[in-house]
């Protein structure tokens, strides 16, 4: 008679759980990930060269390293090439909201960013979307 209470009460426990899950709102949907829209140029090297790419990183991401060897070419006198890595450069991860790497910023000489590529990118896309960003000016 006692295990038919006991049996009894886990078949109610069950169904109560059941039924309680199943009332519990959906996790929220994420609908992006932060990009900023200006940088400080004061915040990286070369603040007065013309553009600015900064590419946020993260010393545990293979994606970005191939970013920055993907971005490295891209350095010369009018450019500046900028890794941001998250554990050496965690202040600046900060200050903008990244939350999620890899992400490469084209600035111009005002800071604004004029370009943005999150995850994995093609070599060409950067170097195209630097080369109009120039040629825009």
């Amino acid at each position: 008679m006692r295990y038919v209470f006991v049996v009894a009460a886990v078949v109610v426990a069950v169904l109560v759980g059941w039924v309680a899950q199943r009332r519990r709102p959906d996790a929220p949907v994420r609908t992006g990930w932060n990009v900023p829209q200006q940088l400080d140029r004061a915040d990286f090297t070369r603040p007065n060269a013309p553009y600015l790419v900064a590419a946020f990183t993260s010393a545990t991401c293979d994606t970005c390293r191939e970013i920055v060897t993907k971005i490295s070419v891209l350095d010369s006198d009018s450019v500046v090439v900028q890794e941001v890595e998250y554990g050496r450069d965690r202040a600046l991860h900060d200050r903008y909201a990244i939350d999620a790497v890899p992400v490469v910023l084209m600035a111009d000489a005002g800071g604004i960013v004029q370009r943005s590529f999150l995850g994995p990118t093609s070599a060409a896309d950067l170097w195209a979307a630097l080369a109009e960003l120039r040629g825009a000016d």
